[in-house]
């Protein structure tokens, strides 16, 4: 008979892949396992405290240690502190070293590679487990987000069909709905975020606030703030404090205008532990309202948490090419995410930069990369026609303008309003 730990554990492991859809978030790849990581700065909360309890009791428990991991990936998740998914990997370390062919201890480590960008050696321990083991959906849902973050969306698809068939659950159905989305099926992807909302255990309030808040996201991806509004609020009605469902919130309503609302969303995110993107839509925020001095120490603060993380500094290369400053900076860290993450957002930011560094003819064949997809993205769209305009395609530039502008009208509280005035003096 199973142990209260035991199951415990099977519920809480199979909902550590609910992060699918957003994998890129910040996590320290330059701190060792073995050196302490910081005390995080929300409590631990039940699950991690029990795991510790049974490690103290036996400090040889292999399952103590795969359940303090899984506990530590899902509260990194529901406070947006990734200090927990340093424990977490620590945890994981020791538990490979009691026994290093567990299977369950191998699964942890290939999903907490994924969380720190490792894709490379996410898929490829992904692809060991899925070999040994062609029955787990938990290993193929790991080979789908790092393959598609790794830009091989062919073997994501074969990933994810296989997920879903073999264990048809929330975690697998946002995987799907994930690919839909990147492939432009937009219908496609509402239908299942609805189905995986649906279908995630009612007592975890996180999950279910996860699913509802990537539905909002998937509704604003094409310009429908009134579902994405009230998708976002079902999503902190059930969660209040879900920092990633404050950010949403947050981008909701700054992008209809209402900028107090939206910073008080974005500090509460960011009340307990910084919060990068919330600290670059503070920035873009103050600079919509003149505030070019505190617009600068928002973007500051942001790049001090994810640099001093050693987290993702891809959105940075994005910041600094959108306000033309340190451009060759932008470019180095963009040409270097685009040598190993070769998908469509990586395509776009080096496209973006290239053009901005007046390499825009090089760009205009990154770009074609980043739109092979039909994705729909507004701002992939959006960089294309600025990219066509710059080399004078002016019929062609109008057409990826128009498009971007009926995708999402509210993509961007800035390159927005440049895209409407780009197409019309095109026309």
């Amino acid at each position: 008979m199973r142990s209260a730990s035991a199951l415990s554990f099977v519920t809480l492991f199979a909902l550590v892949l609910m992060t699918g859809a957003c994998i890129r978030q910040s996590a320290s790849e330059a701190e060792t396992v073995s050196e302490a990581p910081a005390a995080p700065a929300f409590e631990s909360g039940p699950e991690i405290l029990a795991a510790e309890k049974l490690i103290e009791k036996d400090p040889d428990s292999l399952q103590g240690y795969n359940l303090l991991a899984v506990a530590c990936i899902r509260r990194a998740r529901e406070t947006g502190d990734h200090s927990f998914n340093k424990k977490g990997e620590s945890a994981v370390e020791k538990a490979l070293s009691l026994a290093p062919d567990d299977p369950t201890s191998r699964k942890l480590h290939a999903t907490l590679m994924a969380t720190g960008h490792r894709f490379v050696e996410a898929r490829d321990s992904a692809r060991s487990l899925t070999s040994e083991f062609p029955d787990d959906a938990f290993a193929y849902g790991i080979l789908v987000d790092a393959n598609a973050e790794l830009g091989n969306y062919e073997e994501a698809l074969k990933a994810a069909q296989k997920m879903v068939d073999l264990k048809p659950n929330s975690a697998s159905y946002a995987r799907v709905a994930h690919m839909r989305s990147l492939h432009g099926d937009h219908p496609g992807a509402v239908k299942m975020l609805i189905t995986a909302a649906r279908t995630a255990d009612p007592k975890d309030k996180e999950a279910q606030s996860w699913c509802l808040m990537q539905l909002g996201k998937e509704y604003f991806k094409v310009g429908d703030l009134d579902r994405a509004n009230k998708v976002v609020d079902e999503s902190l009605a059930i969660s209040p404090n879900h920092p990633l469902a404050l950010v949403e919130k947050a981008r909701y309503l700054a992008a209809s205008g209402d900028f107090d609302g939206a910073e008080a969303r974005l500090r509460q995110a960011s009340e307990r532990v910084a919060n990068t993107e919330a600290a670059i839509m503070l920035g873009k925020i103050s600079r919509k309202r003149g505030n070019l001095e505190e617009a600068r120490r928002h973007y500051a603060s942001a790049e001090k948490t994810e640099l001093e993380g050693g987290g993702d500094v891809h959105p940075f290369a994005l910041l600094w090419a959108d306000e033309g400053i340190r451009l060759d900076e932008a470019l180095a860290v963009a040409q270097t995410d685009y040598e190993t993450n070769k998908d469509i957002y990586a395509s776009d930011i080096l496209a973006w930069c290239m053009h901005k560094n007046g390499m825009t003819q090089e760009a205009r064949g990154i770009i074609q990369n980043a739109l092979r997809l039909n994705t729909n993205d507004a701002r992939i769209l959006y960089h294309a026609g600025m990219i066509e305009r710059e080399l004078g395609n002016r019929k062609l530039a109008a057409k990826y303008l128009a498009s971007a502008l009926k995708a999402n009208p509210y993509f961007d509280l800035f390159q927005a309003e440049t895209a409407k005035t780009a197409l019309t003096e095109l026309q």
